[in-house]
This record gives C-alpha cells, structure tokens and sequence, in this order.
C-alpha cells in the first residue's frame, strides 16, 4: 500500500478492517449468533439486540470506504472483497431463514440500529444497495417497515424513524411516510439551544449525542429528502451551519496528547464521539479555521491512543466495553458488545480519495496543540 503521511490512511483502514473482520466473517459463515461475545451487565439481556447493532453501526462508519472506489490498486482489491463480504453479511442478518437473522421487530431498540443500518445504505447506495439481488432488498425493506409497529421516545429517536423513511424514500419506496421526518425536523429546530447545540429531548443533557446522532442524521435527512418539501428546504442550510459549528468545538476537545473529556453516557462508544466532525471532513465542508490535515492529523492522535490501550480487543478480536481499554464498568445497562461498534462512525473520511487534501497534505497541528505550545491558534467565535 503507498505511504501516505507517515501511513495515516493505512493506519486507519487497518484498524477499520481490524475492527470489521470478525463481525463480517462470522456473518459471512452464519456464525455470529453462535460466535460473537455479548458482553453486558448482568441482568440487561441485550443478546436480542446486539448483532444487529454490531453490524449496523460498523457499516455506518464503513460505508463511505465500501462505496469510494480507491485510487491504490492494493487498497481497491481489499475494498472489493470487503464490498462483496458486506453484502453477503447484510443478506445473512435479513434473511428469515437464516441462523444469523437479526431482531427488527421485537422491543424498541432495532428501531435504532435499523436506522444506523438505513444511515449506511445512504452513505454507499450503489455498494451496499443497488448490488443486493432483489431478494435481499426485499428483505431489508420489510425489515426497515417492520420498526414501524413502535413509537420512538421523544428524544434522538425521533431521528431513528426519520431516516428510516428516508432511506425508504430514496430506493423508491412509495409508502414511505413524510410525517416521521417532518416531526424529527420541526422538533429538532424547536430543541435548538445555540451555538451548534441541540437538546437531546425537552431537557439538556452534556453528552455527545450531537454528534453520535443529531447532528449527522439531520443533515443526511435533509440531504435525502430536503427538496420534497419548501419548509425542510428552507431548514437544510441552517441545520448544516450547525454541524459545523459543532464541529469546530469537537476539533477543540482533542487534547495535544489525543484525549477528550469522558464526559456523558455512552463514551463506551469511544471515538464514535467524533462522528461529526468526521462527517464534515468527508463532506468536504469543514468550516474555514479547520485545515483537513489538521483534522485527520488530531483524529490519527485520538484513535491511536484508543485503540491501543491494552484490553480494547478480545484475543479473538472482537471490541470489548470500555473509554481506553477494557473498563465494563462504564457501560450503561443498554450497552453490550455490539453497541460499541459505534466508534466506527470516526472511519468516514477514508470515503475520501488517498490524494485528496485530507490525506495527502503534510500533518498539521490541531487548535489545543497549537495553543498549549505557546502558537498562534484562533480565537474561537460562537454561531
């Protein structure tokens, strides 16, 4: 594989398929109920849900990867058998009759993680979708309208049914239902705090669900589904301005040394904390004072420091519960080895091509290393 950059973009890809290899192989074979660990507290019976959260929140990070063919001969040979595997998982988990079919329609979580499944398959529509037979794309439609049979709570679920029905809409799905992402929308713009930060429900909670949910599935909805309606697309370029605000504030929580603060539930999803600012570093809309080689240079700090903390990975390899390492203890009840496949959401920018300016400019200081090094920095400006 050339070097890039010190291998930055190999060192990401290789922790990326590092992380995907046992979940997809075991997919691959029909083997994931019977293989994969389900760590969890005791008493939270999370093994119901945790595959499909483990296939669908690995793909949502992988799938800008899966869907950009690469400009590496080397790396475009792994993304084609990576493509070809994602496929066969997908048709594994939504097959009926298979070993390995996932819970979409039993309690209320799949209608989280069928969501996180719909956010890929926007994300690499011709990959993941167009090249399914129509036998699996049948199974994954009644599998997304299978969540329909339940209400979301009033909170970041809203966003679950929203692009649910956007992924619906975008493959043609004639039923699909306005309603669930208009509510998402208009409720989202009335829980605006300020400042690129949104409530996560009618009261403010300091965690990092703007970016683990709010912020990526409303501009992705918007980008779906904007057009249809005047008031959605007047909404769209507002609630784009938002996310990059808040990606600006991600960028300077990263500490010189690769760190942030453990703040709020959920940091058992580990970099996943920083969706948002990947997502805008894909987009190729990162707000003017974030130079791309800034961004990939702090992220490459973060994700190395997660990643090799020792007690990250099983022996086989799967991910275990934990900030940095292996610490079940700060996983919430509804959080088992599946769920922490989430941390994938920071691989978004490998959908960029190896020459684009987020891999090939030299590293670049990001704000808190400039600033505790005595450099000039600038001066953050509210929205």
């Amino acid at each position: 594989m050339t070097v890039v950059n010190n291998n930055d973009r190999e060192y990401w890809l290789h922790s990326m398929l590092k992380m995907a290899s046992p979940v997809l192989l075991h997919l691959k074979e029909r083997t994931l109920n019977r293989e994969m660990p389900v760590e969890m507290k005791e008493g939270t019976n999370r093994e119901q849900f945790s595959h499909l959260e483990a296939l669908s929140r690995l793909l949502v990070g992988m799938a800008p990867w899966l869907e950009k063919k690469s400009e590496n001969s080397e790396e475009e040979r792994l993304r084609i058998q990576y493509c070809e595997l994602t496929r066969v998982a997908i048709d594994s988990g939504t097959d009926p009759d298979s070993p390995d079919y996932m819970n979409f329609s039993n309690d209320y979580q799949p209608i989280v993680d069928t969501a996180f499944l719909a956010h890929a398959f926007l994300r690499a529509p011709n990959e993941l979708w167009e090249k399914l037979n129509a036998r699996v794309k049948n199974n994954v439609i009644l599998a997304m309208k299978a969540t329909r049979t339940r209400k979301p709570f009033f909170s970041n679920w809203l966003l679950f049914s929203a692009i649910i029905e956007a992924f619906l809409y975008k493959v043609g799905e004639k039923d699909w239902d306005p309603m669930r992402i208009d509510f998402a929308i208009k409720q989202f713009d009335q829980w605006y705090l300020g400042d690129g930060i949104y409530s996560d429900g009618p009261e403010f909670h300091y965690d990092y669900y703007n970016s683990f949910v709010i912020h990526p599935m409303l501009v992705d909805v918007l980008e779906t589904v904007g057009e249809e309606y005047r008031d959605w697309l007047d909404r769209k370029e507002t609630m784009i301005e938002r996310s990059k605000r808040y990606a600006v504030i991600q960028e300077r929580l990263i500490s010189p040394e690769g760190t942030f603060p453990p703040v709020g539930r959920s940091i058992a999803y580990r970099f996943g904390v920083f969706q948002t600012l990947a997502h805008h570093a894909l987009r190729k809309d990162l707000p003017n004072d974030l130079s791309p080689e800034q961004v990939r240079s702090a992220l490459t700090e973060v994700i190395k420091r997660t990643l090799e903390a020792p007690g990250t990975f099983t022996d086989s390899g799967w991910l275990t519960i934990g900030f940095c390492g292996h610490q079940p203890e700060i996983g919430e009840g509804y959080i088992s080895t599946g769920s922490v496949y989430l941390c994938a959401a920071v691989f978004l920018p490998l959908g960029l091509v190896e020459s684009d300016p987020f891999w090939s400019n030299p590293a670049g200081e990001w704000t808190s290393k400039r600033a505790w090094s005595g450099k000039d920095f600038p001066i953050d400006q509210c929205l």
